[in-house]
């Protein structure tokens, strides 16, 4: 009874509008790991296994496994299979909307690149209104953080002053055509470190830091670098626990 549950779950996404089957079957290995079904440490069931168990095809499987492994979820061993490594929040489940993680990744892996280059840019382009306005968003931040107070907009509104200091205007209209999946994972991530001690804001927030240090020092490499790095950290908050 269960595996006809999860072959209707994977199914689900091919109907319009829906996730693809392969983000269905991604987010549904997902949700196993986070909550305990498949532990860290556990070999997953096999391909042929998996596949049965969710009615897909054995390419689909690999091509689910291959994701969770670039996401840090899974390691393979040759001849072994693959093994858990990590077991995200289950304030995941709660927090991400309904067929949004696979989408939250891609979202993350996106903005690594193109914020990263941001930042180098605002690094060598900025003038003085373009910090004052990165300026007073982090600031912003700072007090948020300092009342454990979620900080969506003011986070959105930091990455979004970034972009407009690099002086080409695609880069703030992409940040702003993103801002329904930016602001999802934001939301997701901060809120998951408001579960944590008070440090976990305040390491995000030391991580914001950097990238305005670099960025007034007008330092394009150390701003790229550690806008790259804050993303990323932010993925890895949300998907390793």
């Amino acid at each position: 009874m269960a595996e006809r549950v999860e072959t209707q779950l994977v199914e689900a996404g091919s109907m319009a509008g829906g996730p693809s089957r392969g983000d269905r079957l991604y987010e549904a290995i997902f949700q196993h790991i986070v909550e305990g079904d498949f532990r860290p440490g556990q070999r997953l069931p096999s391909e042929a296994r998996l596949a049965e168990r969710f009615g897909v095809s054995r390419p689909l499987v690999r091509e689910a496994l291959a994701r969770l492994r670039d996401h840090g979820l899974v390691r393979s061993r040759r001849g072994s299979g693959s093994f858990v490594r990590h077991q995200p929040s289950e304030a995941v489940l709660s927090l991400a909307p309904i067929g949004s993680v696979a989408d939250i990744q891609r979202c993350f892996e996106f903005r690594t690149a193109l914020e990263g280059r941001a930042a180098g840019l605002a690094a060598e382009r900025h003038d003085a209104r373009d910090l004052a306005r990165i300026d007073a968003a982090v600031a912003e931040l700072e007090r948020l953080t300092e009342t454990d107070e979620l900080g969506v907009d003011a986070d959105f509104a930091f990455h979004r002053a970034v972009a407009a200091a690099t002086r080409n205007a695609y880069f703030e209209q992409t940040i702003a055509m993103l801002e329904d999946q930016v602001r999802t994972g934001m939301k997701v991530t901060r809120n998951l470190s408001l579960l944590q001690p008070h440090q976990r804001l305040r390491l995000v927030q030391d991580e914001h830091l950097a990238v305005v240090d670099a960025i007034s020092r007008r330092d394009p490499a150390a701003a790229e670098a550690a806008m790259a790095q804050h993303i990323d950290n932010a993925r890895r908050r949300m998907f390793e626990g």
